[in-house]
């Protein structure tokens, strides 16, 4: 594999040594998605992740009536991973799909043990982006709880102003917890302050 640039960007010398960051870009493949291709289907157990180099990806989960409801949304420069799924070996309850053609990185499970556990300032990066990872995590879930629609939709185009340009409105209006139609009344809104 070559040296990619996007990787030498997230994994840079800042934080490793050139050696290091050689091993790490040596366990990643490039892989292609196609639009609505899955990561990671509900049910199956997490074998990799992935970097995405350039297009979007939501994940989303089946609530009690069938209806699908977004939990993440990711685009260029961000990790795709299941946490849970990856780390403890179980079943899933989300779908990772690409929302466009994708562009991504991967690395499989056993590569990323032996780095995790084999490579101090990799297993740190790691628990960096576990944490924000979850401090997003339970932002976005007390924000759902304590703030209204208007004010998670204006979180929302500040955090992420690009997503909104690339996602579908119904994607977004259920990671907002809202029918489209309150999506609809509250961009009118917005636009007419």
């Amino acid at each position: 594999m070559n040296n990619p640039h996007f990787l030498t960007t997230i994994f840079t010398h800042k934080y490793f040594t050139r050696e290091e960051q050689d091993r790490i870009l040596a366990q990643f493949a490039r892989v292609e998605f196609a639009r609505n291709d899955f990561l990671l289907r509900e049910g199956s157990i997490a074998v990799r992740h992935w970097f995405i180099e350039s297009g979007f990806v939501r994940s989303y989960v089946t609530d009690a009536e069938g209806k699908d409801i977004s939990t993440q949304f990711y685009a260029a420069g961000d990790i795709v991973i299941d946490w849970a799924s990856l780390f403890l070996q179980q079943a899933t309850r989300e779908n990772i799909q690409a929302l466009t053609d994708c562009v991504c990185w991967q690395v499989n499970y056993a590569d990323f043990q032996q780095l995790f556990h084999g490579m101090e300032a990799f297993r740190e990066q790691g628990r960096a982006r576990l944490a924000g990872s979850y401090f997003a995590l339970k932002n976005h879930s007390i924000s759902l709880i304590a703030d209204q629609a208007k004010q998670r939709y204006k979180q929302l185009l500040q955090e992420k102003p690009h997503i909104l340009q690339h996602v579908s409105l119904k994607h977004i209006a259920s990671y907002l917890g809202i029918t489209d139609t309150s999506l609809s009344r509250i961009r009118k809104e917005i636009a007419e302050e």
